[in-house]
């Protein structure tokens, strides 16, 4: 079946998962969620104070995590390409990919407004950031429609983890409510694909093994392109608010599970195959996992006795 076929196979699915999209979405506005009174004005065209590191309430690790998951969530228009070219504008699909792109675009603007009006983190550092990151944009790797439907079906899993996870590692109150709002939204837009995954692996079961194995082998978050990444994901594994442990349990095995992954039956040698290659990584990442975690206990440990 060819990746068109399969797109017009979906569509009533689709249909059917807009609906209980619909049906389980709350409406939220962002402006709820800012404690405005904290503001003050900034240097510049107001006179006000420029920022200074003193002003931030918020751990380094959690000020790191909100950079990060911000400029990610900045880089939405080259995100709306990616999957309007690939589902379409038409029908069920462009009905969701305009949804997703609104509710998406929401997380920005409320994280943005958070972090200004808090003085959490510095405005002109983040402005920069911003520029150079949106610059490059985003374009996926991968190829085919179930290709993609397997990545975001995983990251937007891994968005809600990290999200939920930053906002308990702020200490803040109010910064822990926006982000277990904005992990709401990310959990329905992770059930949606994972769903319309799990239809397609009806549908042709070969090919969607294929598509997950090659996307768990190669998965990257969306911000790695973002300046300094591998040091700023390093810290926020070293804090426990995602790494790979995180990624292996609470991401991949429970959407694999969904999927019955290592339960298909009657699949084609290349589906075997393809079924093969992912324990095999799966197995390597435990090993990884289990090696990092041990080591980050070995440094915290060493960390106390100084």
């Amino acid at each position: 079946m060819t990746q068109t076929q399969l797109l017009h196979e979906l569509e009533p699915v689709v249909a059917g998962e807009l609906d209980r999209h619909h049906a389980m979405a709350k409406e939220w506005f962002p402006h709820e969620y800012i404690p405005w009174s904290e503001g003050r004005d900034f240097d510049g065209v107001y006179g006000g104070e420029a920022w200074q590191d003193g002003d931030s309430k918020l751990p380094e690790a959690a000020r790191v995590s909100l950079i990060v998951n911000l400029l990610t969530e900045d880089n939405l228009p080259s995100y709306h390409h990616e999957i309007a070219t690939t589902f379409g504008r038409d029908g069920a699909w462009g009905t969701w990919v305009g949804r997703w792109t609104a509710e998406e675009g929401r997380h920005g603007v409320a994280i943005r407004d958070y972090l200004t009006v808090t003085r959490a983190v510095d405005p002109v550092a983040l402005e920069r950031a911003r520029m150079t990151h949106m610059e490059s944009g985003f374009a996926t790797e991968y190829g085919t429609m179930l290709e993609q439907l397997a990545y975001v079906s995983f990251q937007e899993l891994a968005t809600r983890i990290a999200h939920r996870n930053t906002g308990r590692a702020s200490g803040d109150e109010g910064c822990e409510r926006l982000l277990a709002r904005i992990a709401a939204d990310e959990n329905l837009h992770m059930l949606f694909y994972r769903n319309l995954l799990k239809a397609a692996f009806e549908l042709d079961p070969n090919q969607t093994m294929r598509a997950v194995t090659d996307v768990v082998k190669t998965f990257q978050m969306p911000g790695s392109s973002i300046e300094g990444f591998t040091r700023k994901a390093m810290i926020i594994a070293n804090e426990g608010i995602y790494d790979l442990r995180l990624h292996l349990d609470d991401v991949l095995m429970p959407v694999l599970k969904q999927w019955s992954v290592f339960d298909k039956t009657g699949l084609d040698a290349g589906g075997e195959q393809a079924r093969e290659e992912l324990a095999a990584f799966l197995a390597k990442t435990e090993t990884t996992a289990a090696r990092f975690v041990e080591r980050r206990a070995e440094r915290k440990a060493r960390a106390a006795q100084r």
